[in-house]
């Protein structure tokens, strides 16, 4: 038995529908417990489109199934909708109970120091009804530390959580930060309870055209060169409740990360196990 499981400690897993590509909800269901997890993480097309799926069998529909399965929506992800967008997914995600929808932060690139600072201060306020409408409908928006975005520098994500509610937190992707373990969990630290979404996702090779998919894959826990230890030490010293998704993107995106749906789910598996140990 791992060590934080000894200590009582359990992580909360979501399995993201996009690893699966466009695979039909139908089929990734039966996956979500295989994985460890008893919620998914929905992702709209150009990465998934398992959320349109639902559109277009039906939200009733979708609910059945996913009684069917004793499996839940804990996270609605709408990069394509952006952070002033999601007050139509609002109503789905309160239909569902669904906790957090995760999205990226529009607003100027390539600042730094002050410029930065009153920049990240005007997107909060500017955030701030969009907040209020989800903290109302029970859900907690996650910005992604998304590489060449407004929020992206470790400085910019203290600032957000410093300048709004506890209705917004951050969605920590470690594959958008400078790869040391130790700055990581240290962010962490610093961070604390605003992190509401964990990507267990480093940047291994990257994501060039060049890559085989096996050197794509090193992206996940356990494959790529990242001790996660520091990381996973951190998040059980906050007492971390968020979501902790094993993730990555494939090369070009919207694909499998892997040939089937059952070497999709024994991936996951392998990645969580590594990231539990």
């Amino acid at each position: 038995m791992c060590q934080l499981a000894e200590s009582g400690f359990r992580f909360r897993y979501v399995l993201s529908t996009c690893l699966y590509g466009d695979g039909r909800i139908e089929q990734i269901l039966p996956e979500v417990r295989k994985t460890g997890a008893e919620f998914i993480d929905v992702w709209p097309k150009n990465f998934g489109g398992q959320r349109e799926q639902m559109d277009e069998i039906g939200l009733e529909k979708t609910a059945a199934l996913l009684k069917q399965h004793k499996v839940r929506i804990g996270v609605l992800s709408r990069y394509d909708l952006g952070p002033f967008g999601l007050e139509p997914e609002l109503k789905v995600a309160r239909a569902f109970r669904c906790q957090t929808i995760v999205c990226g932060a529009r607003g100027p690139r390539g600042l730094a120091g002050a410029e930065l600072k009153a920049a990240v201060r005007e997107f909060a306020e500017s955030m701030k009804p969009h907040i209020a409408a989800a903290s109302e409908a029970g859900v907690t928006i996650g910005i992604e530390n998304h590489g060449s975005a407004l929020i992206e520098h470790p400085d910019s994500l203290k600032w957000l959580v410093e300048f709004t509610p506890p209705g917004l937190g951050i969605a920590l992707a470690p594959y958008h930060l400078d790869q040391d373990p130790a700055a990581i969990a240290r962010l962490i630290r610093e961070l604390g309870n605003r992190i509401v979404f964990f990507y267990a996702w480093q940047h291994g090779k990257g994501l060039s055209k060049e890559l085989t998919n096996e050197q794509v894959l090193e992206q996940l826990p356990g494959r790529g060169p990242m001790d996660f230890r520091p990381v996973a030490g951190a998040l059980k010293q906050v007492g971390y409740a968020g979501w902790v998704a094993v993730y990555m993107h494939t090369v070009p995106g919207g694909k499998p990360i892997r040939e089937s749906t059952h070497l999709v789910t024994a991936e996951v598996e392998r990645a969580r196990k590594y990231f539990e140990r």
